[in-house]
């Protein structure tokens, strides 16, 4: 990640948050109009599909197959969620997955942040922002490398030039994701302040709201939650955050089959983003679509004792 690229990702931390507290007493005081709340309705649906669908289950695990302009259109939008460049993203996050909650895990909650109380919220902490600061990115070597045999995690979307490309524009594609809603909202109102409602709601508050979620992932479903596969890590399933993470909190069932498409194992466990992903597939734009079968899930399944 270059100087400029961090930058913006640790200006995205703390913009977004500003523009939250300014937000609520509008809300508050219903100032607020339907176009603010669609826009980031809209603005947050996408985003997050782009990280959850794209960033995540696509690029980083394989989990299906699409045509190269599908997988460009959701780096696109996973990039505007304003979670770092599409290379440096997927490759920490299969460093996490090649190191969970051991020594070389760029956010776990569990490595070297001490015991007790203090410990527990240190880890909690750093696993939930402050791994930004100091961790993020570093998985990504050898990024522009000429000899990409030596490249990192995410060696094959550095030898995409598509990818390449996107994981470049990070910092004009933020600034499409904030002038996207801006503009719409100025389209559908005609007024200046309806411009400026659709920045606020569509892009400044979205990002706070997805940024919260998506970290929440890697503190929450490490530390609180239920637990029900043999798995060498602290991963946990978190229903409460699985409807506003998309289905990203059954983050258990995701550790324990790191490939599915489907994170949603069981028929209550709600997963909007496997719905996206079986929708494709019925529409001919996914195939090798990767599910867990009844009978592995029951293999790796933790034992009950007897009673």
């Amino acid at each position: 990640m270059t100087p400029l690229e961090r930058n913006v990702n640790i200006g995205a931390v703390i913009v977004p948050f500003v523009a939250f507290l300014a937000a609520v007493p509008l809300l508050w005081n219903r100032l607020v109009g339907m176009t603010g709340l669609a826009l980031f309705v809209v603005m947050y649906l996408s985003c997050a599909l782009g990280i959850t669908v794209g960033f995540h289950r696509l690029l980083t695990h394989g989990s299906f197959a699409t045509h190269k302009p599908v997988q460009y259109v959701l780096a696109v939008l996973g990039s505007m969620a304003v979670q770092g460049p599409v290379i440096g993203w997927v490759a920490d996050h299969r460093k996490h997955h090649a190191h969970t909650d051991e020594e070389g895990d760029p956010h776990s909650p569990h490595v070297g942040h001490g015991s007790g109380v203090r410990g527990m919220a240190a880890g909690l902490w750093h696993a939930h922002m402050g791994w930004l600061f100091t961790h993020q990115g570093r998985a990504e070597k050898a990024r522009y490398a000429r000899d990409l045999k030596k490249a990192g995690y995410a060696r094959d979307l550095i030898e995409d030039a598509g990818m390449r490309l996107i994981s470049r524009g990070f910092v004009p594609l933020v600034v499409t994701g904030l002038a996207l809603p801006a503009l719409a909202a100025w389209l559908l109102t005609g007024r200046l302040a309806g411009a400026a409602t659709g920045l606020l709601w569509g892009g400044l508050v979205r990002i706070f709201f997805l940024h919260h979620v998506t970290w929440s992932i890697n503190s929450v479903c490490h530390f609180f939650g239920r637990r029900r596969f043999d798995t060498d890590d602290h991963s946990t399933n978190v229903a409460w955050l699985a409807v506003p993470s998309l289905g990203e909190a059954w983050h258990h069932n995701h550790h324990a089959f790191p490939r599915s498409a489907i994170h949603g194992l069981r028929w209550y466990e709600v997963d909007p983003s496997g719905l996206l992903i079986r929708l494709l597939r019925r529409l001919g734009l996914a195939w090798n679509v990767v599910s867990i079968t009844p009978e592995r899930q029951r293999a790796k399944a933790v034992a009950r004792p007897a009673r």
